[in-house]
């Protein structure tokens, strides 16, 4: 079976990461779709729920180059980029690369820096390069962009624009562990030395991630489910509430999602649920409403729910005629 290493790895890393996060499986399954998508990831909640743990976690799994970058008002562009500094040793300009030529960055409260700084993560998060001084230089593969951003305290954040939160594949959010899942936490914290990602060793390398994307970009989806898609993004763009439905990006990636969810799952084909599964992680942030009352992320997710619910799923029979 083709997908099989994509399985077998997905179940290494959670096993891997679940040595330092207690439960969230859904939410690892959710992490570790963006990366074998080739996406990035948006994680927002409260503080002290573990996002920058689950982050590292991650990082500390992949035999890969990991920066961690804290986010604050006088952060610039070149502080991530990097800079070209005169060598008077030497006596020529060289370049020194910023801690976006990583693999695995983890931009931690990305809402903190100025739009201007965050728009210097657009370019290397849509086509891996970053442009300096009127170079453009490729960042390496895999490249994955983790960012965390707390929702309740406003003070001192500039929300990230629409184009900045098109760029991360997935948005999902970790919530408040259960009673089971809280006393395994203090258990762990009371016996075990440490409270870091240090628990978690690499488990993986490079060329095995590599292998694994390029798996999952083979994974079947028949062309009733792309119609499937389509019809669901336009239900949103048509949707009273929604000044901005899911955009062709919105679609693409929620294809990509889904054949890395289906590999993950060990199946070299795509179901309609797992379009569903991954809808509102997908899309729920890409929407922008007309009227901003209560919460927009849940107003997202009942759009896209009422788009679910209007839509007709592919029928069995047409799915199995091996349409591509």
């Amino acid at each position: 079976m083709k997908v099989e290493p994509v399985r077998e790895l997905a179940a290494k890393l959670k096993e891997n990461i679940g040595k330092v996060i207690v439960g969230k499986e859904n939410e690892v399954e959710l992490l570790l779709t963006a990366l074998l998508a080739s996406g990035h990831v948006l994680l927002e909640d409260v503080p002290g729920t573990g996002k920058t743990m689950l982050a590292k976690s991650l990082a500390a799994s992949l035999a890969l180059s990991f920066q961690r970058i804290q986010f604050t008002p006088d952060l610039l562009p070149s502080d991530l980029t990097g800079i070209h500094f005169y060598n008077q040793k030497e006596g020529e300009f060289q370049f020194r690369p910023g801690p976006l030529f990583s693999s695995v960055i983890l931009a931690d409260e990305i809402n903190r820096a100025t739009p201007r700084t965050q728009s210097s993560l657009l370019e290397c998060m849509e086509e891996r390069q970053v442009s300096i001084d009127g170079e453009t230089m490729e960042l390496g593969r895999p490249f994955m962009v983790l960012a965390t951003q707390n929702p309740v305290d406003n003070q001192g954040t500039f929300p990230l624009p629409e184009a900045q939160m098109d760029r991360f594949m997935i948005r999902m959010k970790l919530g408040y562990p259960s009673s089971a899942e809280a006393r395994e936490i203090l258990k762990r914290t009371a016996t075990l030395p440490g409270l870091g990602a240090d628990r978690a060793e690499p488990v993986t390398s490079a060329e095995e991630v590599l292998e694994a994307q390029r798996l999952c970009a083979q994974v079947e989806v028949n062309e009733d489910l792309m119609s499937y898609i389509v019809a669901l993004a336009e239900a949103t763009r048509s949707h009273a509430e929604a000044a901005l439905g899911i955009s062709p990006r919105g679609t693409q990636a929620l294809l990509r999602a889904s054949q890395a969810y289906a590999a993950l799952k060990g199946r070299e084909y795509v179901l309609p649920d797992d379009i569903k599964h991954l809808l509102i992680p997908v899309c729920a942030h890409r929407l922008v409403l007309k009227k901003r009352y209560g919460a927009p992320q849940d107003a997202a997710g009942r759009i896209l729910l009422e788009a679910m619910e209007r839509v007709a799923v592919p029928s069995e029979a047409a799915l199995e005629s091996g349409v591509k």
